[in-house]
């Protein structure tokens, strides 16, 4: 009987106790991660279920105010993730000292792009809400709710730089907690001002937007306060005035271009998606709804994933360790596919109970269950492309996962969702296919690029 060499069985041995230690590192920091955005989730289905339950029309005008906020608010949080990277690279590089440099930079970064996304919605949105075809007393209702959660941006700009930070350091629960901090803080003014008390008047919408302005402020100080009392703060350049370093922050800026301008990407296609749902009737437009709220839930965990393996391999890419990087990201991979198999598995069976749990209406449940049957097959490609994106942003490949977002959802998925759903008469189907098409090339597309970088080292 041939023998294995000693050398092979040590090997060997070294490279299961390497995916053992990654392992628990990328479980470690994704936990934090998925609960911080699940954190992000609840604060607004907190301001949801707190002003529907006081008026329907004020629900209305939330909703509207939120549709142009939400896109400011998803393209701020790509234009900052460079801290997150640049900061795990200066980690990975025995560079401490640097990383408090990515603090600053990030934190000047987010002071004026709070401060122009907040011009841009007060002094653009009451204007756009009024030509964008909605009626004129719901467009007038949105105005006051969308110009105090255009005020939140500043804070909120602030608070998702130093987080990212935090996060890049490999230190997600302070965040996580920081979260559910604002969350109990939001849900309590929700309470007062909404419907009224303490000898307030009901502020309906406008209530809930200041909520959310009150539980940002909490997270912003609450970010900063960790991070300037933390005990090793000062050694890593927290207080230090950082050199001037033109390129790193160029580099950094770079990375936010490509994370903002693909988020920017998914979110339009995704809200167009909803604008031909909404063109095939009510029960239509409910049913998307619904598949899109479990969808979005289930994609906070690959979300966290994607945070977790993109910090893992930029500090592998900045330690100039090619092995541990693509063992980092591939267990990444891997593990956000056998999450998204399992959550389809149970969704597929479970569907119309899902949608029952949403409405009563038989003609919705059975729209929306179907559609969440069918979305089960984008569950698996969905996930993987956001983790798969960020891995590449982290070794610094940046213009091919923002090139990608661009073909497959704006340039793919928006014109196959009308032709499958209208040209074709499929309706929701059309729709969930078209995504399904759309994340399965990006995934394939993403993976290909990956791939080919880890075969050249």
């Amino acid at each position: 009987m041939i023998r294995p060499l000693p050398h092979t069985r040590s090997a060997r041995s070294a490279r299961t106790s390497g995916v053992r230690s990654d392992l628990g590192e990328l479980l470690r920091l994704a936990g934090p991660v998925v609960a911080s955005r699940l954190g992000v989730m609840t604060m607004g289905l907190t301001d949801v279920v707190v002003v529907g339950r006081h008026s329907a029309v004020q629900l209305g005008y939330l909703a509207l105010a939120w549709t142009l906020v939400a896109v400011v608010v998803v393209t701020t949080i790509g234009l900052l993730s460079g801290a997150q990277v640049m900061a795990s690279r200066a980690i990975g590089e025995g560079r401490s000292k640097e990383a408090g440099a990515v603090l600053r930079r990030a934190l000047a970064y987010a002071s004026w792009l709070g401060a122009a996304a907040a011009s841009v919605l007060i002094l653009g949105g009451p204007a756009f809400l009024r030509v964008s075809g909605v009626g004129r007393d719901l467009a007038d209702g949105a105005v006051r709710p969308l110009i105090v959660l255009a005020l939140s941006m500043p804070g909120f700009a602030l608070s998702v730089a130093a987080g990212a930070w935090l996060e890049g350091l490999g230190r997600p629960r302070p965040v996580m907690v920081l979260m559910w901090g604002a969350n109990v803080v939001n849900l309590a003014i929700n309470l007062i001002l909404v419907p009224g008390g303490l000898g307030l008047p009901a502020l309906g919408a406008t209530g809930a937007a200041a909520a959310t302005l009150c539980a940002r402020l909490f997270l912003t100080a609450g970010s900063l306060i960790y991070i300037v009392t933390m005990p090793d703060a000062r050694a890593l350049g927290v207080f230090d005035r950082p050199a001037r370093d033109r390129a790193r922050a160029i580099e950094q800026r770079r990375i936010g271009y490509g994370a903002g301008a693909s988020q920017f990407f998914e979110v339009a296609a995704f809200s167009a998606m909803t604008l031909i749902a909404g063109s095939l009737g009510a029960a239509v437009v409910a049913a998307y709804t619904v598949v899109l709220n479990v969808v979005s839930l289930i994609f906070m965990v690959p979300l966290g994933m994607a945070t977790a393996t993109a910090v893992m391999v930029a500090r592998a890419y900045g330690a100039r360790r090619p092995a541990a990087l693509n063992r980092a990201a591939f267990l990444g991979f891997s593990v956000t596919a056998l999450f998204a198999l399992s959550a389809a598995v149970a969704v597929w069976p479970a569907a119309r109970l899902i949608a029952l749990g949403y409405t009563n209406d038989p003609a919705t449940v059975a729209v929306a269950a179907a559609g969440l049957t069918l979305a089960c097959l984008m569950l698996v490609p969905d996930a993987l492309q956001v983790v798969i994106a960020q891995a590449l942003r982290a070794r610094s490949d940046v213009l091919i996962p923002t090139v990608t977002h661009l073909a497959s959802y704006a340039l793919v998925m928006i014109p196959l969702g009308w032709f499958l759903a209208i040209r074709t008469h499929l309706g929701i189907s059309g729709i969930i296919g078209a995504i399904i098409a759309a994340s399965l090339m990006s995934a394939v597309l993403l993976f290909g690029r990956f791939w080919m970088l880890a075969r050249r080292g």
